[in-house]
């Protein structure tokens, strides 16, 4: 009958169209020898040839398992396959394995979820998919995710600079560059309590009002800076330096509680502050006075407590003489 003669009429594919239509196929004779794959294929072999060779030598089914002949591979048509070019770990895939009009089989083989980094391994392009495979969709929609993934990185890294920047300054005093009253509060309150003790320093200047009041506001800030550069010097980098007021200074020494090394470091900075500071042709002289403190006096350091205790100690100072350095309690 007509009818059943439609039914059973041959489909012969040429291979050109073969190629478009799976270009990641494999043909294989009864025998099981390869006699025929795709072009994309052909691209992820990379120039080995395969006509001619066994199927199994080439490649390796991985599940299901025992699939070792082509009488295997006839009972697993239909059925998903897994497996990949022996010697090539980055060459895996999916198959499906159909007979064709005689007596071999036609697989089709497929990169499954690893699609995206077959495309970068091999060089593939939309050329190399056919018309109706979506993943050359999916090619865009990932790109386009790693594009916008990428902006966001990049908008989150310049954010976090930016607020990073912004809590740097809010700690910071302008002029100097060092701590501000705010950072040091902070600071001083963490170092109270830590179990490391430490040495606290409360540092003013001598004779700064008459360089504002001589030469000008301009002087009295180039003075400050050469201050600060002073007390950056003969400190250790571990330590806070802390602007806290027009010419006051507080500077936190953690782990040094040396009653003689402290005395040393604050002969250090006042001698370095006695120098005179040239500025437009005048010398700018001033001096300072440092009351000191340290946490072991304390049973419970606490940071109001050692300020007003070393702010005693400078005082002291100045009516000892000024230029001078004294320990809170043993003052003069």
């Amino acid at each position: 009958m007509p009818d059943g003669g439609a039914r059973h009429r041959r489909l012969v594919l040429q291979p050109d169209s073969l190629d478009r239509l799976m270009p990641m196929h494999l043909h294989l004779s009864a025998q099981g020898r390869i006699i025929g794959y795709g072009p994309t294929l052909k691209k992820v072999a990379a120039g080995r040839p395969l006509i001619g060779k066994s199927f199994f030598e080439v490649f390796l089914i991985r599940r299901p398992a025992g699939v070792l002949t082509m009488a295997d591979l006839s009972l697993r048509q239909g059925t998903r396959l897994y497996l990949s070019l022996r010697g090539r770990e980055d060459a895996e895939f999916r198959a499906l394995a159909m007979p064709d009009d005689g007596s071999g089989m036609v697989l089709n083989l497929s990169f499954g979820i690893a699609v995206v980094d077959a495309v970068r391994a091999h060089g593939l392009t939309d050329a190399d998919f056919a018309p109706t495979d979506l993943t050359v969709e999916l090619l865009y929609l990932v790109e386009a995710k790693h594009a916008v993934l990428e902006e966001l990185k990049k908008l989150n890294l310049r954010l976090e600079g930016a607020r990073s920047e912004a809590e740097e300054q809010a700690l910071t005093d302008p002029l100097t560059g060092l701590c501000n009253r705010r950072a040091l509060d902070v600071r001083l309150a963490a170092a109270c309590r830590a179990k490391t003790p430490f040495g606290l320093m409360h540092l003013d200047l001598d004779h700064f009002k008459a360089v504002n009041d001589t030469l000008g506001h301009a002087a009295g800030d180039h003075v400050l800076r050469v201050v600060a550069e002073v007390l950056r010097v003969e400190t250790r980098t571990s330590d806070i330096i802390a602007r806290v007021g027009g010419d006051e200074f507080v500077i936190v020494l953690p782990g040094m509680v040396d009653r003689s090394a402290l005395h040393h470091v604050a002969q250090r900075i006042i001698a370095g502050l006695r120098r005179p500071i040239p500025f437009e042709g005048q010398a700018c002289q001033i001096g300072a006075s440092v009351g000191m403190t340290v946490s072991t006096q304390y049973p419970v350091p606490e940071a109001e407590k050692m300020l007003a205790d070393a702010d005693t100690a400078l005082y002291a100072a100045k009516r000892a003489g000024r230029a001078q350095a004294q320990m809170w309690p043993h003052v003069a």
